[in-house]
C-alpha cells in the first residue's frame, strides 16, 4: 500500500497514518485557531506534525472545535501567512506540513487534487480517470467533499462535467470567488 509516495511539488510534509493506526481529529488534543479571510472565518487545526484541518467556520458543512482541542496561534503562523499571501495573489503554491487522515482511496483523490494547477479546473470524471478509477466518479465526489484541508488541498478546482460549479463545503459562492481569484479577477475577493 503506497501512502503519500506520489506527492506533488507544491505541498511538502504530508503525513499518512501507519498501517492499523486510527486517527480521529475530534478525539485528539489538537491546537486550533480561527482566521478571518476574504471568504469568511476559517478554522485551522493540527498539531506539531502538521495541519490537519482547514475548514469554513460557517456554511454548508462547518466543523466545530473538539472538546479536547486548545486555542493556540503558534502552530499556524506559517499557514496563516501563506493563506493571506494566497488571498492577495502573492502565492500560488502552498508549502505546509500536512497531516491528512483518510482511507487509501481518499488519500489518492487528495493527492490528485494537489496536481490541479493554480487557475485550472478539472471535472470529477477527469479526476477519477487520473487516479485510475474512471467509474468511481461519485466516490471521487465523496472523497472531494471529505477533504479536511480546504483551499490548500484545492477541492474548489473540481467542477461538474458540464463545466458548472457543483458542490463545495464552503458554498458555491465561495468556490466561485476562489476560482475567480485564481483566474486573476481583480474584484473576486475585494482585497
Amino acid at each position: 500500500m503506497r501512502r503519500g509516495a506520489d506527492m506533488r511539488r507544491c505541498i511538502s510534509g504530508m503525513r499518512f497514518p501507519r498501517e492499523g493506526e486510527v486517527i480521529t481529529a475530534a478525539a485528539e488534543s489538537l491546537s486550533y485557531m480561527f482566521m478571518e479571510s476574504p471568504v469568511g472565518r476559517l478554522l485551522l487545526a493540527g498539531d506539531e506534525r502538521g495541519l490537519r484541518l482547514l475548514s469554513y467556520a460557517s456554511g454548508h458543512a462547518p466543523v466545530h472545535v473538539g472538546q479536547t482541542w486548545h486555542a493556540s496561534e503558534n502552530p499556524f503562523r506559517e499557514a496563516a501567512r501563506q493563506l493571506t499571501a494566497y488571498f492577495h495573489r502573492e502565492l500560488r503554491c502552498f508549502d505546509l506540513p500536512l497531516r491528512l487522515v483518510g482511507t487509501e482511496f481518499q488519500i489518492a483523490v487528495w493527492n490528485a487534487l494537489l496536481s490541479i494547477p493554480y487557475g485550472s479546473t478539472m471535472s470529477y470524471g477527469e479526476l477519477a480517470r487520473r487516479i485510475g478509477r474512471p467509474s468511481a466518479v461519485r466516490a471521487v465526489g465523496g472523497a472531494n467533499h471529505a477533504n479536511p484541508v480546504a483551499i490548500v488541498v484545492p477541492c474548489h478546482r473540481v467542477i461538474g462535467a458540464s463545466g458548472k460549479l457543483v458542490g463545495y463545503g464552503g458554498g458555491l459562492e465561495i468556490k466561485d470567488k476562489l476560482l475567480a481569484l485564481e483566474r486573476g479577477d481583480l474584484f473576486a475577493l475585494g482585497v
